[in-house]
């Protein structure tokens, strides 16, 4: 009988249509070969063709070349269903969240079973294409919600993408980032090919076995409604689940939520409470006074009150709040609930600063470009002040100079160091402070200075730390070298987060030691300093659903600067007690502005 013959009646009746093997759809795995009648040789290019060795070597081992088919038909499936249920927060993914019954399975079976050959090779390509881009935005969702305490927004984020690989690579070097890049690229690639390819297989072999999956997508089918009706659970984990509709109608009002918020927040930015207060107006309580706000990256609640970091950062609050009250400065301390977390700190440096909630990036966007007035351009608009800026973490060009009206930018490559860089952060908090100094604190000027000043040594991934050394023997930043080698590398601690917890905190105290023992090596009866968190570290350092909040300090040595807010309720010292006052970021501009003597003249555009 001709071989085309008999593959016609080997066909499923139901779907002549479609003569592929069930658990091979493309056809060129399992279809077997007619063997050449005796006596007859076979012709010169079935004998010798790759499809010929491949049928002798399947025809010499069919047993494992069917356990081959069935294995990957088994895998494909197991891949399907853990991208349907997988979940997109790491605390989340446990067994049992992998036991339950997917509706979008059960949809999906139906829909492939009553279309024919192309179109179902069609729909089947197109819904694992995009099983494995829900799985990728599932796993960003991971990602973010890990390092920044949220979710990836699909609208946003993609900008920062560069910064995470700069983060790498300043944190591992530049061969892991460009073999993390590379590697993670791939991985997409990988998971978007291989999930297509899965679905299509299961595609074909519910097709092939029409009859049995029809009944088996009928009790599937039954079961999940019932399983839903009655809210049956494993675990607390429902059965029925529909995780991957979920997400998708999640992530496609995020995109609507975050378009409509544009126009909200446009709204908002124009309504300003002290936005056409005359320059003679504004902080009048402060005049004369060396002003100089400073942001201590990832300083927040956790480094004061967990378990583990809190002994010695304690401590050393106690310590230079006494070390400082010898040298005439005193305190007082509240909280601050930041608008970031984990990261992004120019989300928290502009809500502070200008008395909006900025807690992603289209919102910094339209603050940047706005006329709002920020709590640092008040001083400048007085013309009672020379305004600078120290940014030790800045190393291109920073147009946001001109929103936080500072008439002196001092970047990473202007402060003169010629020491290594401590992982992430271009030098250590000690060397900054002291270029300050040198640059601008120290030199003679016709008017009081006000700085807004950046330290970034406690930026994750804490290793190595600096170490504070003689003030006298900084230099160029040379001396640090040696600390800097015998550190602990960023791989040994990104690892592990017992060492991160520890490391976080030394870094800390690190930081705070060296603001303050610069306040007392170089303030005088006239400085009045402002010191805070940009928001707290990651959740491997700060805990799962830990707060936002941050510590902020008020240091000054003429009471009168302290009196002006005694109103607040904030705790005396560096460490703000567990009970003091908690305001949103946002509200601090306009208290701080009101509090030292400013009278408010609305603008609304």
């Amino acid at each position: 009988m001709p071989v085309f013959t008999r593959l016609r009646q080997q066909q499923d009746p139901a779907d002549t249509t479609d003569a592929t093997d069930p658990a091979d759809p493309a056809g060129t795995v399992g279809a077997p070969l007619a063997d050449p009648s005796p006596g007859t040789a076979p012709e010169p290019a079935a004998g010798r063709g790759p499809l010929a060795r491949l049928n002798r070597r399947r025809q010499a081992h069919p047993g494992a070349v069917r356990a081959l088919r069935w294995t990957l038909t088994a895998l494909a499936a197991v891949l399907v269903l853990t991208a349907l249920l997988l979940p997109n927060r790491a605390g989340a993914i446990q067994p049992d969240r992998f036991t339950r019954l997917p509706m979008e399975a059960i949809l999906g079976a139906a829909l492939v079973m009553v279309l024919p050959r192309r179109p179902r090779l069609v729909v089947a390509a197109v819904a694992g294409t995009a099983l494995g881009a829900m799985t990728v935005l599932n796993l960003l969702d991971i990602g973010f919600t890990e390092y920044l305490g949220r979710p990836f927004n699909l609208v946003l984020d993609w900008g920062l993408l560069p910064d995470a690989r700069a983060y790498v690579e300043d944190a591992m070097g530049r061969a892991a980032a460009v073999a993390a890049t590379v590697g993670l690229v791939a991985l997409i690639l990988l998971l978007l090919t291989v999930m297509a390819l899965a679905t299509v297989r299961l595609a074909h072999l519910l097709a092939d076995h029409r009859r049995a999956a029809t009944r088996g997508t009928l009790i599937a089918a039954v079961a999940w409604v019932l399983c839903s009706a009655l809210g049956l659970q494993i675990s607390g984990v429902p059965v029925a689940a529909d995780r991957t509709a979920s997400a998708l109608a999640i992530q496609a009002r995020r995109v609507q939520d975050t378009l409509r918020d544009e126009a909200d927040f446009r709204k908002v930015a124009e309504v300003d409470a002290f936005g056409n207060t005359p320059g003679s107006q504004l902080v009048p309580d402060l005049r004369g006074k060396d002003m100089i706000f400073t942001f201590i990256e990832s300083y927040g609640r956790s480094a004061i009150e967990d378990p583990i970091m809190a002994p010695g950062v304690d401590r050393t609050l106690a310590d230079r709040t006494e070390a400082l009250a010898k040298s005439g400065f005193h305190a007082r301390s509240g909280w601050l609930t930041s608008a970031t977390y984990g990261g992004s700190s120019w989300l928290g440096h502009s809500t502070t600063l200008s008395g909006l909630w900025i807690d992603n990036q289209q919102r910094y966007r339209t603050v940047m470009a706005s006329d709002r007035m920020s709590l640092t351009e008040a001083f400048r608009r007085t013309g009672d002040w020379d305004t600078v800026g120290v940014m030790p973490g800045v190393q291109k060009a920073w147009p946001e100079q001109r929103f936080y009206g500072l008439d002196t930018v001092r970047n990473a490559f202007q402060l003169g160091y010629q020491g290594p860089k401590f992982s992430w952060s271009t030098m250590p908090d000690q060397y900054a402070l002291e270029a300050f100094q040198r640059l601008e604190h120290g030199r003679k000027r016709a008017k009081p200075l006000m700085s807004e000043v950046i330290l970034t040594s406690s930026h994750q991934p804490w290793a190595p730390i600096p170490k504070m050394v003689d003030w006298d023997e900084i230099g160029d930043g040379s001396v640090f070298k040696g600390i800097e080698k015998a550190g602990h590398r960023a791989s040994d601690i990104i690892t592990s987060e017992p060492k991160s917890r520890a490391e976080y905190g030394k870094s800390i105290q690190y930081s705070v030691t060296a603001l303050t023992e610069w306040l007392q090596r170089y303030g005088t009866d006239d400085t009045v300093l402002v010191f805070l968190g940009d928001h707290q570290p990651i959740a491997r350092v700060s805990g799962e659903n830990a707060s936002r909040d941050v510590p902020v300090s008020i240091v000054a040595k003429d009471p009168k600067v302290l009196d002006k807010v005694a109103g607040w309720g904030w705790s005396e010292g560096l460490r703000p007690a567990h009970d003091a006052p908690v305001w949103k970021m946002s509200a601090f501009r306009d208290r701080f502005l009101t509090a030292y003597g400013s009278t408010p003249h609305p603008k609304r555009n």
